[in-house]
């Protein structure tokens, strides 16, 4: 699935990774120029660009990362990768992270991505003959 084109004056739209990254950089007390230059993936060596990152927090069009991007921005943030993943999967695909659940809840739901469509109906005929749907409605 593509990512969503946002633009200034959308109005969904979303900024919880820019928000992020715009927060963490402040918190490390770092200017775009000293954290661009700790944005870069331990592994490919794939680097985030100031202009980028710039881009981002200024609310501007940016594609969104690719997984080498995450990982640079992972190491200059000092946050699990899992963390950007999340916010990054808000704000370009809509997609908002599991919250609210037990850690056991949160893991079961991120394996539900990897179901296909039949297996993620017969799985939830199964819960609903343990919990029927009406009964989360009482708590």
């Amino acid at each position: 699935m593509a990512a969503r084109e946002q633009t200034p004056s959308d109005p969904e739209r979303r900024t919880a990774f820019a928000d992020l990254i715009r927060a963490r950089r402040k918190a490390l007390r770092l200017g775009l120029d000293a954290f661009a230059e700790r944005a870069v993936d331990p592994v490919s060596g794939t680097r985030v660009t100031r202009g980028w990152i710039y881009r981002l927090e200024t609310g501007e069009n940016v594609e969104s990362p690719d997984y080498e991007k995450l990982c640079a921005l992972a190491a200059a943030t000092e946050l699990p990768l899992r963390t950007l993943q999340d916010a990054a999967g808000s704000q370009f695909h809509g997609r908002d992270p599991v919250e609210g659940g037990s850690p056991v809840s949160v893991a079961y739901v991120r394996k539900l991505d990897k179901l296909d469509p039949e297996q993620r109906d017969r799985l939830f005929a199964f819960i609903d003959t343990l919990v029927p749907p009406d009964a989360d409605e009482d708590q």
